[in-house]
Order: structure tokens, then C-alpha cells, then sequence
């Protein structure tokens, strides 16, 4: 079985990532924690054996940047809201593979083994999802291409995990749930969860 994992980036660019931190701490102290979990983000999957590893860009692919060509597939983020966004690049990796998880690129507390987890989960399961404290998830994983899991989803709010864990329930898939972690995404969040 061949699995990819996909981690959605924007290019880290000053006042245009991590906006609700930003204005607890400012725009510089906003894009310099943002590119200590990238960094991190980058370090837990560069470490996962036997995958495909495949970065998307929200803006434009950066050849130059810390995410090795050698080790990382680059591509580029679709058009629409998240949902469209996240579908486009299930579909994308889904034809070249039998699996595939996406992540975030703000969950400090990540590591490989919540990754080597759920890669394990979907050996008898359709669905693995990694909850968020927000109500989100920092983490989805597939055995095939439900695009149904990301249509009508209110995104970046409280429900998005359990929209979407009922959506795969109601069509008969088999889910099973990881650790519960944190996004960073207020000042609170990186005091208690960031990195230290």
C-alpha cells in the first residue's frame, strides 16, 4: 500500500499568515512563529519512512526554500475555500497513490507518531481524523477519494470535525479517531502548546 501525505503551507510572507496571532503579538512575531512550525512541520514528515511527502503552496512554488526537492513533491494550492482546496489535492496525490493524509502546518505538538498512526489506522479503516481542541481537525486520512467529506462544511469553525466525522458515519465508512491536539492560533495556544 503506498501513502501519501500532504501538508498545506502558505508562503511565508510578512502580515499575510497566522492573522488572528497577529494581532495579539504583530505581524513580525506572527510570521517568525509561523516559520517555526513550518520548520517543525517539515522535520516530523521529512522523518516518515516509505511515503510520498507532497507540500502545496498558497501562492506560488518556492524552489529556493527549505522544502528539499529531493524530498518533498512541490505543488500549488487550487482555487475556492478550503474544502475545494483540500478535495483538488485528494484528487491530485489519490490517482498516484493508494492513500493519502493531509495535515496542517501549525500543530506544534505533531510528531511522526501521530503520522505513522494514522497511516496505520487506514490499514482497516476508511476514514482516520487527528481533532483539533478548536473543533477542527490538524489532521485527515482517506483510503479513497470521498470528496463528499469537504462539500457543505462550514470551515473554520467549532463543527468541522464533527460535520465531517457524521458525513463519513452516514455513508457507511469505518472511522477511527487519533489524539486530540492543539492549532496554534492565539497567543494562548503558543504558550501552552507551542514550542519549546
Amino acid at each position: 500500500m503506498t501513502t501519501s501525505i500532504i501538508v498545506f503551507i502558505k508562503n511565508p510572507r510578512l502580515g499575510h499568515v497566522k492573522t488572528r496571532l497577529a494581532k495579539d503579538v504583530g505581524d513580525e512575531m506572527a510570521l517568525s512563529i509561523y516559520l517555526q512550525l513550518t520548520s517543525h512541520t517539515n522535520k516530523v514528515l521529512a522523518a516518515i519512512p516509505d511515503v510520498d511527502r507532497c507540500v502545496y503552496y498558497s501562492e506560488f512554488i518556492d524552489d529556493a526554500d527549505d522544502w528539499d526537492s529531493d524530498i518533498f513533491i512541490k505543488g500549488l494550492q487550487s482555487e475556492g475555500d478550503l474544502g475545494d482546496r483540500i478535495k483538488k489535492a485528494f484528487q491530485e496525490v489519490l490517482i498516484k497513490t493508494d492513500r493519502a493524509i493531509i495535515i496542517g502546518s501549525d500543530c506544534a505538538q505533531l510528531s511522526a507518531k501521530h503520522i505513522q498512526q494514522a497511516i496505520d489506522a487506514l490499514d482497516d479503516n476508511n476514514v482516520v481524523i487527528g481533532p483539533s481542541l478548536d473543533g477542527g481537525y490538524y489532521l485527515l486520512g482517506m483510503d479513497s477519494n470521498y470528496q463528499f467529506l469537504f462539500e457543505d462544511v462550514a470551515w473554520s469553525t467549532e463543527s468541522v470535525f464533527e460535520e465531517t466525522k457524521s458525513k463519513a458515519l452516514d455513508q457507511g465508512l469505518k472511522v477511527v479517531e487519533i489524539q486530540t491536539l492543539s492549532d496554534i492560533d492565539y497567543i494562548e495556544d503558543w504558550e501552552k502548546y507551542g514550542l519549546k
